[in-house]
C-alpha cells in the first residue's frame, strides 16, 4: 500500500508541468507545488515532525495551504486542521487533546488556542529564508526522523460528540490507495480536468476533493468561502472556473442553479441523503454520483452511479478494500430486503479515536465475520441490501443527525445548554427542511429562572461552531416526555414546526406596512421560524447561517425585484443595514416587473 507521499510524487513524474492548483489568479504546476511542499517537508522535519506525530494547521484557502498539508505528509507527520471561524474553547480542546507538536500558521492569523503550542510562522523572513535553502527534491525515508508507512497516522478530524466533546478520528495512509482507485474509477479525474475544493479543510471531505485532483493529475481549484456559497455564488464559481469534477452536499445543489455548470462533468453527492428530486436536477447532461462513509473512514465507504432518478437513490457498493455487513442486534447478517445496521469494514478504516480507548472499543469493535483481529466500524445508520448488492441508506439509529452536510451529535448541543448555571434539562431537534435544516433547543430552567434564548445561544457559541448552536432556544417549564419517560423529540418537532407555521401567519396578518425594512424583517422571520424580529437584530444571531442567507437573498429578489449581493447580506450588522442595501442596490438596478 503506498503511502500519500508516493502517490503524490508518481503523479508529479508524469505531469509535472500540468497545473496542480488554481487559486485566485495563481496556477501553480505540480513541479513547483512538489518542490515547495519538499523543501518545506525538511523544516518540519527539522522541528521534530514525523511519523505519527500531529501537526496543527491554522492556514487560510489557498496554495499555500496545500503546499503545507503535503509538506506535512511527506515529514511524515498527521495534519490536525484548525479552523480559524471555531470558537477559542473548542480550538484549545482539540490542541490539548491531540498535542501536535508543531502549529503550522500565516504571520497574520494566529488562532486563539489558550495552550502553548510552539509555533512555525511560513511566511516570516527567516523561516522563508531557511525553507527556500533546503533541497526540493523528495525525501526518502533517510531524510525523515522514521521510516514512513501506509499503518502511520495521515490525519485527524474532530467530529462532533455524544459526551459534550468533540473526539479526533484518527485515520492512516492504509486506506488511501483504494480511495484513489475507485475515484479513478467512477468520476474518473484525469490531466486537464479541474476539481473543485469545495469543503472545509476541518472536514475529512476536504481530502477527497484535492485528492481527486493532486492524485490523479487534475487541476484543484481553490476559491474564497463567499464564492462557494451555496446559490449564485457557487454556480458563478463554477462557470468562472470551468469545473468539471464537484462534490457537493445536497443541501448546496438544493438551492443552486443546475443550468450552463459542470456541462458532461461530474458531480457527486455526498454528506446526507440525496433524493430523486436533486438527482432528476443535477444528472441532466452530466454524470451524477451519490456517496456514503462517516468520518470514521478515509473519507467513504461506497459509491453509486451514475445515479438514474427513474430508479431508487441508493449508497451503491464498497469500493475496493472496503466492506459493509448489514447486520441484526447480535451481530447477525439480515437478509437481502430487510433493514440492519451498517458495520464498515476494510483497509479504509480508522485506527480510532485519538486518546479515547474506551469509545474506540465501543464503535471499532471485532469482525463477526472477519479473520481473528480484524474490526469493523459501527456506524449506527441503518439500511439495507438489495438482491443487486446496491446498498440502500434508510435512517440514523442514534442521535446523530447531518445538519448542512456537517455531522451533529445532538448529545454535545445538549451538554453545552445543560453545562448554563439555571438549564435543569435541554433536547435539541432538528427543524426546517433541507435547505433551511437547523437545531432547535428546548430546556427547562432551575426553579424556573428566567433566562433569555439570546443568552443561552450566546453561551453555546462560546465552545461549539457555528453549524452546532441552536437557531432557536425555547424554554419550557417541563419538556414533554414519552410513555417510557425520554425526551418527546417529535413532539418537540411539532411544536418547533407549528410555532413557525403560527408566526408566519401572524406576520401575513399584521397591518401592510410595504416598507423594505419591514419586508426585510417579515421574511427574516419567516426563514429562520422565530416569533420576534426587529430592525436592529442580525440575521446571523438570530440563528441563520449561509444557506438560509441564500434563500432571503431570494426571497427579496422575488418579493421586491432586487438582486441583493451575497456579500451585503453577509456584512449587514443589523437588518436595518440590509435594508438600507436593498435599498441601495434597488436605486442602482432596473426594477424588474412582478
Amino acid at each position: 500500500m503506498p503511502t500519500v507521499p508516493e502517490l503524490f510524487e508518481s503523479v508529479v513524474a508524469r505531469a509535472g508541468e500540468n497545473p496542480a492548483v488554481v487559486s485566485g489568479d495563481r496556477v501553480v504546476s505540480y513541479a513547483e507545488l512538489n518542490a515547495r511542499a519538499n523543501r518545506l517537508a525538511r523544516t518540519l522535519v527539522g522541528r521534530g515532525v514525523g511519523p505519527d506525530t500531529t501537526v496543527a494547521v491554522a492556514m487560510p484557502k489557498g496554495d499555500e495551504l496545500v503546499v503545507v498539508l503535503l509538506a506535512v505528509l511527506k515529514a511524515g507527520g498527521a495534519y490536525l486542521p484548525l479552523d480559524p471561524q471555531y470558537p477559542a474553547q473548542r480550538l484549545a480542546h482539540m490542541v490539548a487533546d491531540a498535542r501536535p507538536v508543531l502549529l503550522v500558521r500565516p504571520e497574520h492569523g494566529r488562532p486563539d488556542l489558550g495552550v502553548p503550542v510552539p509555533e512555525l510562522v511560513v511566511d516570516a523572513p527567516d523561516v522563508v529564508r531557511e525553507t527556500a535553502a533546503r533541497p526540493g527534491h523528495d525525501l526518502t525515508d533517510r531524510c525523515r526522523n522514521a521510516p514512513l508507512d501506509p499503518r502511520h497516522l495521515m490525519y485527524v478530524i474532530y467530529t462532533s460528540g455524544s459526551t459534550g466533546m468533540p473526539k479526533g478520528v484518527s485515520v492512516t495512509h492504509a486506506g488511501v490507495a483504494d480511495l484513489v482507485a475507485a475515484q479513478a474509477a467512477s468520476l474518473a479525474p484525469r490531466p486537464g480536468d479541474r476539481v473543485l475544493q469545495w469543503a472545509s479543510i476541518s472536514f475529512d471531505a476536504a481530502f477527497w476533493d484535492w485528492s481527486a485532483a493532486l492524485l490523479s493529475g487534475a487541476t484543484l481549484v481553490m476559491a474564497p468561502a463567499e464564492e462557494l456559497l451555496p446559490g449564485p455564488p457557487l454556480h458563478a464559481t463554477l462557470r468562472r472556473h470551468a469545473v468539471t469534477h464537484a462534490t457537493l452536499p445536497p443541501v448546496a445543489l438544493s438551492v443552486t442553479d443546475a443550468e450552463g455548470v459542470l456541462v458532461d462533468g461530474t458531480v457527486m453527492s455526498t454528506g446526507d441523503a440525496c433524493t430523486r428530486a436533486l438527482a432528476a436536477k443535477w444528472s441532466q447532461g452530466r454524470r451524477m454520483f451519490n456517496g456514503y462513509g462517516p468520518t470514521e473512514t478515509t473519507v467513504g465507504s461506497t459509491l453509486a452511479g451514475p445515479v438514474d432518478p427513474a430508479d431508487e437513490i441508493t449508497i451503491g457498493e464498497p469500493w475496493s478494500g472496503n466492506g459493509v455487513y448489514v447486520l441484526d442486534e447480535h451481530l447477525r447478517p439480515v437478509p437481502d430486503g430487510v433493514d440492519g445496521e451498517l458495520y464498515l469494514a476494510g483497509n479504509g478504516l480508522a485506527r480510532g479515536y485519538l486518546n479515547r480507548p474506551g469509545l474506540t472499543a465501543t464503535r471499532f469493535v471485532p469482525d463477526p465475520l472477519g479473520p481473528p483481529g480484524s474490526r469493523v466500524y459501527r456506524s449506527g445508520d441503518r439500511g439495507r441490501r438489495r438482491a443487486d448488492g446496491q446498498l440502500v441508506f434508510s435512517s440514523r439509529g442514534d442521535d446523530q443527525v447531518k445538519i448542512r452536510g456537517f455531522r451533529v451529535e445532538l448529545g454535545e448541543v445538549e451538554a453545552r445548554l445543560a453545562a448554563h448555571p439555571v438549564v435543569d434539562v435541554a433536547a435539541v431537534t432538528v427543524v426546517g427542511d433541507l435547505a433551511g435544516a437547523r437545531l432547535a433547543a428546548w430546556v427547562s430552567t432551575v426553579d424556573g429562572v428566567e433566562v433569555s434564548g439570546a443568552e443561552l445561544r450566546a453561551h453555546a457559541a462560546e465552545t461549539l461552531p457555528e453549524h452546532m448552536v441552536p437557531s432557536s432556544v425555547h424554554r419550557f417549564p417541563r419538556l414533554p416526555v414519552t410513555v417510557n419517560g425520554k425526551i418527546d423529540r417529535a413532539a418537540l418537532r411539532q411544536l418547533a414546526e407549528s410555532t413557525a407555521r403560527s408566526d408566519g401567519e401572524q406576520a401575513a396578518a399584521d397591518p401592510g406596512d410595504d416598507s423594505v425594512e419591514n419586508t426585510v424583517c417579515r421574511l427574516a422571520r419567516e426563514i429562520l421560524g422565530v416569533p420576534d424580529v426587529v430592525p436592529g437584530d442580525n440575521f446571523f444571531k438570530l440563528g441563520g447561517h449561509s444557506v438560509l442567507a441564500t434563500r432571503l437573498a431570494g426571497r427579496l429578489r422575488d418579493e421586491l425585484g432586487v438582486t441583493v449581493p451575497m456579500r451585503a447580506v453577509f456584512e449587514s450588522g443589523t437588518l436595518s443595514d440590509l435594508a438600507a442595501a436593498v435599498r441601495t442596490t434597488g436605486a442602482s438596478a432596473p426594477r424588474r416587473r412582478r
